[in-house]
């Protein structure tokens, strides 16, 4: 269990121009959903700009991706999650940064870049897209 942070503003926008970026549950479940991710035994609420995720993971590795699906959209600031596991691994992004970089940080050797693109996949779709202020998964061995 854990609360994670995440930069509210720097999220992919799921809203029209003319629609408030205010997360709500249904849209969020429709994010995970357009990704693929099978949610299956988790429930999303939301408060204010803060989400909460309860209920029994399909596996870590799911849990972690869910947490970060509706964490990097605008308008949430803080996930909160009550799902059994362990805790995630995370990284925001800061300015400058590069996959590379990021692996040679936090795996120790950055020619293991393609392990956290590919544990942030789908909703990464290529290693140099990535922006300030997105939180990324970083896989544990």
């Amino acid at each position: 269990m854990g609360l994670w942070s995440f930069v509210k503003d720097a999220g992919k926008s799921l809203f029209g121009a003319a629609e408030a970026a205010e997360p709500d549950a249904e849209t969020l479940q429709k994010e995970i959903a357009d990704l693929g991710l099978d949610a299956s035994g988790l429930e999303i609420s939301v408060d204010g700009d803060k989400v909460k995720v309860t209920g029994d993971a399909v596996s870590q590795e799911i849990k972690e991706k869910v947490i970060l699906a509706v964490g990097n959209v605008e308008g949430v600031a803080k996930v909160e999650d009550d799902v059994a596991g362990g805790d995630p691994v995370f990284h925001t992004v800061e300015k400058g940064d590069t996959l590379w970089a990021i692996s040679a940080k936090a795996l120790g050797n950055g020619a293991r870049y393609e392990e956290i693109f590919e544990a942030n996949k789908p909703m990464l779709s290529h290693p140099d897209k990535i922006y300030p202020g997105q939180v990324l998964r970083i896989p544990q061995d």
